[in-house]
């Protein structure tokens, strides 16, 4: 799931004099929040400028946007929301969608299902007469929702309606958990007693059980304050009309009171550019060909009718190819002359070389992706410390005089802003010794590109290389830290302009040809003043000096290697080591640090661990089931001392923290083969009861054996998203195999040109043969992925609880 930037426009005002709203978006799966935006202050019309891409660990039944109003004191307000059903994400996916917000109906907040049997028995009275009565077996619910973060108290109501009656039955509360197991049997007269000869006044006519129908309701209990409505379920008795008994799982669904606004357009649009993709990865043996055809492109003459290039040309108005391409091509060594090809490509079509790279082009999307895969460290090291100043210290830098506040000084603003500029160029300068190898290797061969292509030109061989780390990299970490892990929490306002002045020095400070040529490319004057501090030889000789580094081929020092890798970091909760009681005390928040060297957590981001774990004492890295604690999304780190049992913030946070800490442990010596689900308390395992803590675990852990981890990758996930991006590209495909035949044989476009004539080729008959070898393996793949669909069409029953009655599809 990639989820671009988005903005929201026309919100409700408020009533009163001060208008505008200080609004936020979130994006939950269900009733689970998994994302939250900064807030834009005092807008009707924010724009949010803010990506996020995450994998889907669990089912659901809707992605749902909220948009908030940001409230000091009290209770944020929900202004509306966008509910996406499941089955329609596809639809909408890849494409820039506005939508109507509605209105936040407590009512409507459902998620979760419920296991029911129904019977309908047949009783004899003592007097001979016969009734039909009907029994309720409500079992289980799953996937209930969090209520202010916690699971929930649950309870349901058992009813019986018809169109003069209403009996009411309530089950026991469950404490604590979104998966309560009621086992409740309730029983309803559906016909009362009578005699044969003379009808009663109370007999329920046979012709009227097809009026009734049992209604569950699922409520939070509230204790001291109102119960909250969960979701309820709507079953005909006569779904019993042909058997005795009846069981199925069942969707909560929202309560139908037909009090629908009839003001849904005022509240304001949100627009969405979805990125929505699900794919089944076969076992490995099925993607060598695709894989071997895809490793082939670097080697390819010309690269242009190679798979890789065919794969971007399908896709040149989407990023979906870049991500999967870029990945499986760095696991495999093969990105470096890949995308040295393609940019060699672009080089041909640039005419003036104060436009070199700056396009959109397969090989610019290429390094901008790899930049971001492999440079995340390099980014910490080099930016973290004075990024996490500059958000701390909120020193004001504005220096536009129409955006001055009351009091402000512009003098010191200046100073501080340089301050900033200065400290953070200084530490990216000197910065060389932490650049990744591969970007090293790839600036190398763009800058002797470069000046081949533009051999009268002496800059364009530097501009080459800073219009990617400097335009493309270390302004763009600057102005959105959050987007690359460098800060945990969104900066305000102010902080924003601030990185933004910055972002915006640092990129001109970094392009060549502004220091080179004494100009600028500000449009702003007060910025174009400002800019004038820098303009010294000095800046232009440390400028020149970085980009020689981390342009050049020679070997780097092992100890800029050898420093540990900043994986994964954030704010979580986990229970007290070595304590035995229960409670809410237990639980305490932490901010957890992970590198290739060791998990550690503190009190504070910044402040000094208070528990280590090396990586290489880790066993086994497994989810922890919620009835250990009563609580959702946690996981256990299983180490040579007692297990870690943590709390994620939802279910993308632990999915992700459990697969980063399989990957760098999953070739740890001594790990575990079985684990314990649930947690060692009062004496015993909950999920065996075993009473001994050392003993065995009783399930296999799901870790696969040991792979290459040099990257963080999947590479069958990888070909398989590739194989679908091919598969829903046939058509062009086949548009492509024409146009090489039209130039085979005519020697270049004669008829109808609008066909192909945005496609590159280069050579017919070598892009021919590519892609006829596309085409082969593509369709030997649909093969076992069409009988993998009928297998899933017919394996899981409609009501079953992986198939619940009430989905749409």
């Amino acid at each position: 799931m990639f989820l671009p930037k988005s903005e929201a426009k026309n919100l409700l005002p408020y009533l009163g004099p001060n208008k505008m709203r200080d609004c936020f978006c979130t994006i939950n799966l269900d009733q689970e929040e998994v994302y939250r935006t900064q807030v834009v202050e005092k807008s009707l019309s924010p724009f949010f400028s803010e990506e996020f891409y995450f994998e889907i660990p669990r089912t659901f039944q809707y992605l749902s946007f909220y948009v908030y109003d940001k409230n000091v004191l009290q209770r944020d307000l929900r202004i509306g929301k966008v509910a996406i059903k499941k089955e329609d994400l596809c639809n909408h996916s890849g494409k820039e969608t506005w939508f109507s917000l509605q209105p936040v109906d407590s009512n409507s907040e459902v998620q979760g299902k419920v296991h029911l049997e129904l019977k309908l028995n047949e009783l004899i009275t003592e007097n001979g007469t016969v009734c039909q009565q009907l029994l309720v077996h409500i079992k289980a619910c799953h996937g209930l929702p969090l209520i202010n973060g916690q699971s929930c108290d649950p309870y349901a109501t058992v009813s019986l309606v018809g169109p003069s009656r209403n009996d009411q039955k309530k089950t026991k509360v469950k404490k604590k958990t979104s998966n309560p197991q009621f086992n409740e049997i309730f029983y309803f007269e559906v016909t009362r007693s009578s005699s044969y000869t003379r009808k009663s006044q109370f007999q329920v006519e046979e012709e009227d059980i097809e009026k009734l129908e049992i209604r569950i309701d699922l409520w939070n209990n509230g204790n001291l304050v109102q119960d909250i409505f969960l979701g309820e379920i709507k079953v005909p008795v006569n779904v019993l009309r042909n058997d005795s008994s009846h069981q199925a799982w069942y969707l909560l669904q929202p309560r139908d009171n037909g009090n629908k606004s009839s003001k849904t357009d005022d509240l304001g649009s949100l627009r969405l550019n979805i990125c929505y993709t699900e794919d089944y990865v076969l076992p490995s043996e099925y993607y060598g060909p695709l894989k071997t055809l895809l490793l082939k492109s670097p080697d390819v003459q010309p690269v242009s009718a190679s798979a890789a290039y065919i794969l971007g040309e399908m896709c040149r108005d989407k990023n979906d190819a870049v991500l999967p391409l870029v990945r499986l091509l760095l696991h495999h060594d093969k990105l470096v002359p890949f995308a040295t090809a393609v940019a060699e490509l672009d080089l041909k079509d640039t005419q003036d070389a104060n436009t070199i790279f700056r396009g959109n082009s397969l090989a610019t999307r290429c390094l901008d992706e790899m930049m971001k895969i492999v440079g995340g460290h390099y980014l910490k090291v080099t930016l973290k410390p004075i990024l996490d100043e500059i958000c701390e210290s909120s020193k004001s830098c504005e220096i536009d005089p129409i955006k001055l506040k009351e009091g402000d000084n512009v003098e010191n603003n200046k100073e501080n802003l340089r301050y900033y500029v200065d400290k953070l160029f200084s530490t990216i300068i000197k910065s060389s010794m932490s650049c990744p190898t591969v970007m090293c290797d790839i600036f190398y061969s763009l800058r002797q590109m470069a000046a081949q292509r533009f051999p009268n030109d002496p800059h364009v061989q530097y501009s080459a290389v800073s219009s990617f780390v400097f335009l493309r990299f270390f302004a763009v970490a600057v102005v959105s830290p959050h987007t690359f892990h460098l800060r945990p929490h969104h900066p305000d306002a102010q902080t924003v302009r601030t990185l933004t002045l910055i972002s915006k020095t640092i990129q001109t400070l970094g392009s060549w040809g502004s220091l080179s040529k004494s100009k600028s490319s500000f449009k702003e004057t007060f910025m174009c003043e400002f800019f004038k501090m820098f303009q010294e030889e000095g800046y232009i000789i440390a400028v020149k000096k970085f980009l020689d580094e981390i342009s050049s081929t020679e070997t780097k020092e092992s100890s800029g290697t050898s420093e540990p890798v900043h994986l994964k970091e954030g704010e979580m909760y986990k229970r007290a080591q070595g304590r035995t009681r229960i409670g809410k005390k237990n639980f305490k928040k932490r901010w957890f640090c992970l590198t290739s060297r060791e998990l550690t957590y503190h009190k504070q981001p910044g402040k000094d661990a208070i528990y280590t774990i090396p990586v290489k004492n880790i066993l086994a890295v497994e989810k922890l089931e919620e009835s250990s604690f009563n609580k959702k999304n946690m996981f256990q780190v299983i180490h040579t001392e007692k297990p870690l049992y943590v709390q994620a913030n939802n279910c993308v946070e632990a999915n992700e923290w459990i697969d980063v800490l399989c990957r760098v442990s999953r070739c740890n010596q001594n790990r575990l083969s079985f684990y314990h689900p649930s947690a060692y308390l009062n004496g015993s395992w909950l999920c065996c009861q075993e009473t001994s803590e050392s003993a065995l675990g009783c399930k296999p852990c799901t870790a696969g054996v040991p792979a290459d981890i040099q990257i963080d990758i999947d590479e069958d996930r990888e070909t398989e998203r590739i194989y679908s991006l091919f598969t829903l590209s046939l058509l062009k495909l086949q548009k492509m195999e024409e146009a090489c035949g039209t130039i085979a044989v005519y020697q270049g476009p004669q008829k109808e040109p609008d066909d192909y004539s945005n496609f590159v080729i280069e050579d017919s008959v070598t892009t021919f043969k590519t892609i006829q070898q596309i085409k082969s393996i593509i369709e030997k793949l649909d093969e076992p992925h069409e009988k993998y669909r009928k297998k899933r069409s017919s394996s899981a029953k409609y009501g079953s609880k992986e198939n619940p009655i009430g989905k749409t599809s």
